[in-house]
């Protein structure tokens, strides 16, 4: 990460910006409208005023919108509600539930209308377009600025939203590779993975999410608890470099029912959201057919860090179906119910038999796969805490393992290579690599 000039951990504005055109960053759902050519979604989030860090939470405003990002909003919200921040996810349209990218569905927690006068210490924003001509955000997010407080940008936002907007004139920040040149236009585009300049905040796209949602917990709770968040995380120290997993007893992965892979994967309550996001966002993006599907008695979940998440449908209805790859987020919560519900455990069960592909990251290898004998035989990784927990943990150490018909990985921070390892494994390592590029997970 380049070089950050870090401010005081008291107020923050930041953005982020949910996907680019199908030509920079390729998906099979809505996109929001075209803006000069370049059809562009994107978040954005800012601080107000709130009493002091020591008595009070800091209260956090992320409003999505039809065609936001899920991955940036979700891997935002996560980090730092895990930073201890409040967070309040707000639906820029007129109902709560809202239908972001990639076909996913988040519930928000209240009306965009009806925060329009409350406080918070940091906030976010969806679509480029939508927010760049939302007059109440905009009067919000420069009366941030006018106060001398932290906002921020990732992605399109940055040139899209904050430029437009005049808000990062005589500044140093960057965006999507693909928006660099409308960015020279309001600032000095400079190519960080994150960049901080005074008490602006900018970041490049999906795949810099994580270490942008860690930057800003540092600006708002200071360098010690980033380090403490981003420890669990699992994230990797070489941000950019390509991924590697590691690959034992190598099988080719195909698919038969149909012209893309069909996956299924399960959600519940307490599963992790940003591990079953980005497994979702990733593979949607690769064409593959990922169906959603709830273990619960209704739909709509609330994952591990309060995101309320909407499935395709429930479990019973999902398994009718054959897949060429069923797929297990992890999350504490989520893993125990998966252990517990005998139609996901049986169905993972035959999809071993038949020597087709299955796998699970974090706590679901050890408490899912393990217990129910799915990984007998078999190298595996899991959530550093529960490796202890693997019959053969000989290989734990790695990121991302694949035996045969089995992947599994350790947690948030290395979702994003498991993700891209079930790209290579079905469609080649050229695909999955221009996928990661693409993101900016890896350098463009």
């Amino acid at each position: 990460m380049a070089s950050r000039h870090v401010v005081a951990p008291r107020r923050l504005l930041f953005a982020f910006k949910p996907r680019l055109s199908p030509t920079t960053l390729p998906t099979t759902t809505r996109i929001a409208p075209p803006l000069k050519k370049k059809t562009t979604i994107t978040r954005l989030s800012f601080s107000v005023s709130a009493s002091s860090m020591a008595s009070s939470p800091m209260k956090v405003l992320v409003p999505v919108a039809n065609g936001t990002e899920p991955l940036e909003a979700v891997v935002t919200i996560d980090v730092l509600r895990r930073a201890g921040a409040e967070v309040t996810v707000a639906s820029a349209e007129e109902q709560l539930r809202v239908d972001v990218c990639h076909g996913a569905k988040i519930v928000a927690d209240a009306l965009i209308s009806d925060c329009a006068d409350a406080a918070f210490d940091l906030g976010g924003m969806p679509g480029a377009s939508s927010l760049r001509d939302c007059k109440v955000l905009e009067d919000l997010v420069k009366k941030q600025a006018a106060d001398g407080r932290l906002y921020a940008a990732i992605c399109a936002s940055p040139a899209v939203v904050l430029g437009s907007w005049g808000l990062l004139k005589g500044l140093k920040a960057t965006c999507h590779p693909s928006l660099m040149e409308q960015l020279s236009s309001f600032a000095t585009a400079v190519e960080s993975r994150v960049q901080v300049d005074g008490k602006t905040v900018t970041s490049r796209g999906p795949g810099t999410t994580m270490e942008y949602a860690v930057t800003l917990v540092e600006q708002l709770f200071g360098k010690e608890k980033a380090e403490e968040v981003g420890g669990p995380l699992v994230m990797r120290s070489n941000h950019g470099d390509e991924y590697h997993m590691l690959e034992l007893n190598p099988m080719d992965w195909t698919f038969d029912k149909g012209p893309q892979p069909q996956i299924l994967v399960p959600i519940a309550n307490g599963s992790e959201e940003m591990e079953a996001v980005i497994i979702i966002d990733v593979l949607r993006r690769s064409k593959a057919n990922v169906v959603i599907a709830s273990v619960e008695d209704k739909v709509e979940i609330e994952a591990s860090r309060k995101v309320k998440l909407v499935a395709d449908m429930l479990l019973d209805e999902a398994s009718k179906l054959s897949y060429d790859l069923i797929v297990l987020p992890g999350g504490l919560g989520g893993a125990q119910a998966f252990a517990k519900c005998d139609k996901l455990v049986n169905l993972l069960k035959k999809q071993k038999e038949s020597n087709r592909p299955y796998g699970a990251i974090c706590a679901s290898p050890a408490l899912v796969l393990e217990p129910h004998g799915l990984l007998k035989g078999k190298k595996a990784t899991a959530f550093p805490a529960l490796c202890n927990k693997l019959s053969d943990a000989s290989e734990a150490e790695n990121r991302v393992v694949v035996d045969g018909n089995l992947i599994t990985s350790r947690g948030p921070g290395t979702t994003m290579e498991f993700a891209l390892a079930i790209v290579e494994k079905f469609f080649g390592r050229k695909k999955a690599l221009d996928l990661a590029k693409a993101l900016v997970f890896t350098h463009p």
